[in-house]
């Protein structure tokens, strides 16, 4: 019996999760030219979310979002979302992706931070000031600030490094303001970037560090990924040959403290102490071919023919682990 996977997506899809349209009609071709049969479904509201699932029959869900939202621009975790995996655990229809505890947690990055922390994961020194509290006093600088629930660097810029009391307070403050959503204090780390690629589960899984290079003239004030030097061609990754071991146990000790399943990437970056720290395991990474930091890690590793033939594997091998976990091989 042919196997079925419905993806579906919706406005925040480029924002949330691994792309827009464009992104979801080539995963779309990809997986129908595996041989696995796939529709897309773009929902704006519970309502057109309820009326796709009432009619399903798919095998397993693939969705670019986290929750439902009509906003296209900004991520946060809204204390009235309805989260894509409650809603199919409600009606025990599987997915691909981690439960949605997991979603939850890897969406607050304090939350992500904290429970790594307690598993004796490397993370930096980290504090939430959410709006109307206050800082505390003792910050060590230089300190990184950025918002506690975004992705793709929104909201990281060189002001993002604040070396005395005044930038905090003016960063956190235009954070709450702007964002409106809790300031995440951090460490400031120095060091180089990396970004480790976790595929499958059990047998099947992969974990594949590579390094994140941007050439130094594209760089402000501090050599730290703004928003606006992703998704440009800017940054390249690279098989690291520093720090290769390291980032492979530190991403398999994170995601396995998150219960994280089929399909991740954990960034990490180097401290001044010259060791790793995770800086946020993305629970929906980018699948934009050749661009997204996924399809370019596997190629690296797993270098096919052609860049599509890279991409179309690596989908592969997203769904044969999938479908095997939920006891469906394909």
């Amino acid at each position: 019996m042919k196997r079925e996977v419905l993806l579906v997506t919706g406005p925040g899809g480029d924002a949330q999760g691994w792309g827009n349209m464009a992104v979801t009609e080539v995963l779309n071709d990809t997986i129908n030219a595996l041989g696995v049969k796939c529709s897309i479904a773009y929902v704006n509201n519970r309502r057109e979310f309820d009326d796709v699932m009432d009619k399903a029959s798919c095998d397993l869900v693939w969705s670019s979002l986290y929750y439902l939202s009509e906003r296209e621009d900004i991520v946060g975790a809204p204390d009235d979302a309805e989260w894509i995996s409650d809603l199919l655990d409600a009606r025990n229809i599987p997915y691909i992706g981690s439960s949605a505890q997991t979603m939850k947690d890897l969406i607050l990055k304090f939350v992500t931070h904290e429970i790594m922390a307690k598993a004796g994961v490397c993370v930096p020194y980290h504090v939430l000031v959410n709006p109307g509290e206050n800082i505390p006093e003792e910050i060590p600088f230089p300190a990184f600030v950025k918002p506690n629930g975004e992705s793709r660097s929104v909201g990281i810029s060189d002001r993002s490094v604040v070396k005395d009391r005044a930038e905090l307070e003016a960063q956190v403050a235009w954070v709450h303001s702007e964002l409106g959503q809790g300031a995440l204090i951090e460490e400031y780390l120095p060091g180089d970037e990396y970004t480790v690629l976790m595929l499958g589960n059990g047998e099947h899984q992969e974990i594949l560090p590579g390094k994140v290079t941007v050439d130094e003239t594209h760089y402000g004030k501090f050599r730290i990924l703004r928003s606006d030097l992703r998704g440009v061609g800017l940054t390249k990754v690279s098989i690291p040959t520093e720090h290769f071991d390291e980032a492979v146990e530190l991403c398999r000790k994170a995601t396995d403290a998150l219960k994280c399943m089929d399909h991740v990437r954990a960034d990490m970056r180097v401290g001044a102490d010259g060791r790793l720290r995770i800086i946020e395991v993305n629970g929906i990474p980018g699948l934009k071919p050749v661009k997204s930091w996924s399809p370019q890690i596997f190629s690296l590793y797993h270098p096919q023919e052609t860049p599509e033939a890279d991409y179309r594997e690596m989908i592969r091998t997203i769904l044969v682990s999938a479908f095997a976990r939920i006891g469906k091989p394909l």
